[in-house]
């Protein structure tokens, strides 16, 4: 029977990684880290030998001999006939993560994300991804919960046109498949693109061809991360990614994102102690809040990352919606020591349906990416790369951009006069699609947005976006993309009806 290799987490790279660690030592460890992080809590049933053998890609032998292991310290036990069993006691003796660092008269905290999740369920939402998935899944008249662009404001009626003219350039496209790093057509036309407006010259070697941002993230993990790794993120930060991570065993410590950017100090010492074996970030139009790192801190990061090997990877998904002064450079057009993955999406703004984005880095790590590429698709579909391709070289795209734009400004204008007299607080991005809000403490998010969908309202809270649910639990996120001016002003008008009765 076969095996993903992308899925081994014990592989010879892996066994470098823990070079003390004998394999069955690492199976150990991997345990530990699922019953740490809650996917195992107390007296939950573990996999069977058998299939966590097949899971982690070794022998069942290894797998008892952890289980045994495990048994004797107390972590798990055994039921006659039925299997091994999370230990009731092991939440206790895996207490939180604490370090503590006086900088600037500053004490710094760092706790284990378990430590919060065994009491509050909805921060760890995004574990089976029945977050974010449950609040978009409501059929809401007033829908302010979806970070997408409402599908009128698409170019929607020249993709016909456009298809036809990709079958005429290629009539045997649908029975082809994609190079693993994409269509090389594509990937050269980007590059010039990232050379010339983004300010930083790339090869087309350089860049790879992903099924939306998302897959981005999962491949940099994959490739990147090893079961017990530090990785660190923005709080609060892109829920998808934060359980990308945790999926592959990172555990994740925290830093502040601001409307005047990053407390670099912070980062730094976060880099020093922490040791993360990357940093994850939203530094433009960020998702949830919006805010934008201004332009000198891009120039420090890739210095810090190269100083304390520390990975960046930049997530860029809406640079192009501004309204008004373009955003800063991205980071990576700092980065001279090979140190920012660079994730380019755009997916959301002109065809979601294409799913197109792409990844750029240099060379060191584009065969890692390109490994683990191959063993999850093979290459993105061939002919969404070249229908894409045809939009991207014409002048309608950026035309399209252009008035995009404009619509969205117009929409973010109607909601922030909309919410003038709510008493609610927030910073007015300067693009990208979101609202971050924080409510009166007499205001339960959760609370909120039960009674707001009985009257077909919905919105995101904000204990979906943060790592360890605290400030989450003042803030909300609205997204002004999907609704329409109308819908806009309807929504929140009823959404400020029912908080006024809380």
């Amino acid at each position: 029977m076969g095996k993903d290799n992308s899925e081994l987490l014990f592989s010879t790279e892996q066994i470098s990684t823990y070079p003390g660690l004998k394999l069955y030592e690492q199976v150990v460890h991997y345990i530990n880290v699922r019953m740490e992080r809650g996917d195992w809590p107390a007296d939950a049933k573990l996999p069977s030998v058998r299939s966590l053998a097949q899971e982690l890609g070794v022998h069942r032998l290894t797998v008892f001999r952890a289980y045994q292991e495990l048994k004797q310290q107390g972590r798990i036990y055994v039921k006659d006939k039925s299997g091994y069993y999370a230990h009731a006691s092991h939440a206790a003796e895996l207490g939180p993560f604490t370090t503590y660092s006086e900088r600037s008269s500053t004490r710094r905290i760092f706790h284990s994300e378990s430590t919060y999740m065994a009491d509050d369920p909805s921060v760890s939402v995004w574990r089976g991804m029945d977050g974010l998935t449950q609040v978009h899944a409501v059929n809401a008249d007033f829908q302010f919960s979806k970070a997408l662009i409402d599908p009128s404001l698409l170019p929607n009626r020249y993709w016909r046109e456009l298809m036809m003219q990709v079958f005429e350039k290629h009539p045997k496209i649908a029975a082809t498949y994609s190079a693993v790093q994409g269509d090389a057509e594509l990937r050269d036309a980007m590059a010039q693109h990232f050379s010339t407006d983004k300010h930083f010259a790339v090869s087309t070697d350089e860049v790879l061809i992903t099924s939306g941002a998302q897959q981005a993230i999962d491949l940099v993990s994959r490739s990147l991360i090893r079961t017990g790794d530090r990785v660190l993120i923005e709080r609060p930060a892109y829920g998808p990614a934060m359980e990308i991570f945790r999926r592959q065993g990172a555990r994740l410590t925290v830093t502040d994102i601001r409307p005047e950017g990053y407390d670099m100090d912070h980062i730094e010492w976060c880099l020093k102690t922490e040791k993360p074996r990357l940093f994850y970030m939203n530094p433009t139009f960020h998702n949830p809040t919006g805010f934008t790192i201004p332009d000198e801190q891009r120039k420090r990061l890739p210095e810090l990352a190269e100083r304390y090997g520390c990975l960046i990877v930049e997530d860029d998904s809406t640079y192009d919606i501004s309204f008004g002064q373009k955003p800063p450079s991205p980071i990576f057009a700092y980065d001279i020591s090979g140190s920012v993955v660079y994730i380019r999406s755009y997916s959301k703004y002109v065809a979601p349906g294409l799913r197109i984005a792409a990844v750029t880095c240099r060379r060191q790590l584009m065969n890692s990416l390109l490994s683990v590429k191959a063993l999850v698709d093979n290459g993105s579909p061939l002919l969404n790369q070249k229908l894409f391709l045809q939009y991207f070289q014409s002048p309608r795209m950026q035309q399209h951009l252009k008035k995009l734009c404009i619509a969205l400004q117009i929409r973010k204008e109607m909601m922030e006069t909309s919410l003038r007299d709510s008493g609610w607080t927030w910073t007015s991005p300067t693009g990208g699609l979101n609202l971050w809000l924080q409510l009166p403490s007499t205001i339960k998010p959760n609370e909120l947005l039960a009674k707001s969908i009985q009257k077909s309202v919905s919105f995101v809270p904000g204990n979906v976006f943060d790592p360890i649910g605290a400030e989450g639990k003042t803030h909300i996120r609205l997204s002004y993309s999907y609704a329409n001016e109308l819908q806009i002003r309807e929504g929140i008008s009823t959404l400020l009806r029912i908080s006024r009765t809380m």
